[in-house]
């Protein structure tokens, strides 16, 4: 009897200790067989939200950084978030995001490969009712309310001014130019007409008074732009340019390319190639490590550093705001007490003929040297030195 009575404690113990655990609010549950998630919980019990999160691809540094920062900062607020990477593939994209509308999110943070391409995917999220957030690339669609990302025409104006300090184009004439080429980024990217045009607003004076020379002519946007950002597409190009016109011992100055994937290609091919004996100035933009190393080795001159981490607090701000029926305005960044500057713009960033703009936070790039890149990148601590005096980011 005395066995019994131990054995059926025992079983009453193990039942009330199952029933505590799936009672518990800040766990996450999902149903397999229901094929819908259910949303963190915050330790109330109230439900705040699931966010999904579509990335382009893991092949270049930044939108691995750009995800990790964005789902960890939903997740450490209490959000259930899910990140996907899309490989660079549009339908790959679309299907991404088809499947995250019908597992239920409560609103989707996008990053487009191709912005003219979601346009189906982005109506079919309106029509459930789940606001969009264009991160990082505008959306064009009218369905998109929302834009978070680098004031994207100030990043060429860094590179532009870098440039024209560098090479000394206000004190040149005619008579002793510098010599320059170009290489843009991927033209299904709508960031990628604003960083170009930014930079050409300071360089195209030049290239028109002919203080600026471009000796293979390639100075348009349509011309000079590299698709997906592609490293070995920039590299064959550059090879190309040089092979074409510098093969002789012509002199070139700099090179500017909009990003730093295509500064990795056209380092390589200046380094190969170019049989000049002067450094190239080259520039670029999104802090990658190889490009620090380069920039530290002194075969890049700069890039154009977009804290990532700040957008990604910015977006889990907006985000809230949104799912709470907030207003996203002046008073939201106000109160929200960033430790970085942004700005409310609602004109620019058009997403159709109509003219409707998506309500934009826009952030403020910085210019990162070999002379600089302690101070903007190591102190605030995106960075750290590592045991070889390279930069490694922190996790």
């Amino acid at each position: 009897m005395k066995k019994f009575l131990a054995l059926l404690l025992a079983l009453v113990m193990v039942f009330a200790l199952a029933a505590c655990g799936t009672d518990d609010p800040g766990n996450a549950t999902t149903d397999p067989n229901a094929g819908e998630s259910t949303p963190a919980e915050s330790t109330n019990g109230e439900s705040l939200g699931y966010v999904g999160i579509s990335m382009p691809t893991q092949s270049l540094e930044r939108w691995n950084r750009d995800g990790a920062f964005l789902r960890d900062q939903f997740e450490a607020s209490g959000y259930k978030a899910e990140l996907l990477y899309a490989n660079n593939e549009v339908d790959q994209q679309v299907s991404d995001i088809q499947n995250l509308i019908a597992d239920g999110v409560n609103l989707l943070v996008i990053s487009a490969i191709d912005g003219e391409s979601l346009n189906t995917v982005v109506d079919e999220a309106a029509e459930n009712g789940i606001p969009v957030i264009a991160y990082d690339r505008l959306i064009m669609n009218d369905n998109v309310d929302y834009y978070v990302s680098f004031d994207n025409y100030s990043v060429g104006v860094l590179q532009g001014q870098f440039l024209e300090e560098q090479l000394g184009l206000a004190d040149r004439t005619a008579d002793d130019p510098a010599y320059i080429e170009f290489t843009a980024g991927d033209p299904a990217d709508n960031n990628a007409p604003f960083f170009y045009n930014g930079a050409m607003s300071i360089l195209q004076p030049y290239l028109d008074s002919n203080v600026l020379v471009c000796l293979s002519g390639q100075t348009d946007f349509d011309v000079v732009a590299t698709e997906q950002w592609n490293t070995d597409t920039a590299l064959d190009r550059a090879q190309t340019i040089l092979a074409s016109y510098y093969s002789g011992g012509e002199h070139l100055d700099a090179w500017l390319c909009s990003n730093d994937s295509t500064a990795l290609g056209v380092t390589q091919a200046v380094t190969s190639d170019y049989t000049g004996g002067n450094t190239v100035i080259i520039t670029g933009q999104d802090g990658d490590v190889a490009n620090l190393r380069n920039i530290i080795d002194g075969t890049q001159a700069m890039t154009v550093y977009k804290a990532v981490a700040n957008e990604a607090v910015a977006t889990l701000d907006i985000a809230a705001a949104i799912l709470a029926g907030d207003p996203v305005d002046e008073a939201l960044i106000e109160a929200a007490g960033w430790d970085f500057e942004a700005s409310l713009d609602t004109e620019t960033y058009t997403t159709s003929d109509t003219g409707h703009a998506a309500t934009s936070v826009l952030l403020v790039p910085e210019t990162v040297t070999n002379d600089n890149y302690e101070e903007v990148l190591v102190t605030p601590g995106y960075y750290e030195v590592g045991d070889d005096g390279y930069l490694v980011a922190v996790e």
